[in-house]
């Protein structure tokens, strides 16, 4: 295995997955409901969209894009770790869902530590 530095965020995922099968269902669940709610509420976030590193119109395709494999692929991706780090965490896709993985752990106060740490330690380090 490559040093925690040099792994890509598809590794990354990879690993994650495989570490903590049991909670991806649930996070891709979360990740499906954000994207819907972004959806909804375009307007108003579009309203409101002050990041400046992406328009509101590229983290809506980032939105979109993700949900679109969610539900193309289904549970599939609970049960493959490389179709989930591949379909999900593959270049610019990545930094959506790291941070829905963020909101998932973070914001929601997510009830397995371990899994939390090993977000913390993947993906914000």
């Amino acid at each position: 295995m490559k040093p925690l530095e040099q792994l890509i965020n598809v590794e990354k995922a990879r690993l994650l997955h495989e570490l903590f099968p049991q909670e991806i269902p649930a996070l891709l669940e979360y990740t499906a409901n954000i994207c819907m709610t972004i959806q909804e509420e375009e307007q108003l976030l579009r309203n409101r969209w002050d990041n400046g590193l992406f328009t509101f119109d590229v983290w809506l395709s980032f939105v979109r894009e993700v949900s679109n494999k969610i539900g193309r692929y289904g549970k599939r991706l609970h049960k493959q770790s490389g179709l989930f780090a591949d379909q999900l965490f593959d270049g610019y896709l990545s930094l959506y869902m790291v941070h829905c993985l963020n909101l998932y752990t973070g914001v929601r106060k997510h009830g397995n530590r371990k899994f939390v740490q090993a977000v913390e330690l993947l993906f914000n380090a």
